[in-house]
């Protein structure tokens, strides 16, 4: 692996540590200001830091302890993908549901760019109707 490839696996580890440890500044510091952030549930693409925090804070309001877990790493100089098992207990209201004090666990697939030392844009493809099932 080159050390452009192992700059931005590293970066993206990190950045999944720091949501890991609800430090939500420590990973805003690692997007671009102008990050784009493709969600496969939405049409749109979602862009900026604000916007990415927004979307954090709403599952870590909704599931304060979520965590995600790396299970597989494949990168390519300024790609990284991966797939994540996400854990965490459902302990406030979520998208309308009522918290249900379920434990859930779910996975996601998610594709990074970086340029310039940041995550430039972001491709997630999560299992939200498991995350669905498990809390209805």
């Amino acid at each position: 692996m080159s050390a452009e490839t192992e700059a931005n696996v590293d970066l993206v580890r990190v950045a999944r540590e720091a949501f890991n440890a609800n430090d939500l500044d420590a990973c805003v510091e690692r997007l671009a200001p102008d990050v784009i952030q493709h969600l496969s549930e939405l049409r749109e693409p979602r862009v900026g830091r604000d916007t990415w925090r927004e979307g954090a804070e709403l599952i870590k309001k909704a599931f304060p302890d979520l965590t995600v877990e790396i299970d597989d790493v494949v990168a390519e100089r300024d790609r990284v993908a991966l797939r994540l098992t996400i854990r965490g207990t459902h302990q406030s209201e979520f998208l309308g549901i009522a918290a249900t004090g379920r434990s859930v666990s779910y996975v996601s697939h998610e594709f990074y760019r970086v340029a310039d030392g940041l995550i430039a844009e972001e491709w997630i493809c999560s299992d939200t109707a498991g995350l669905f099932e498990q809390i209805r």
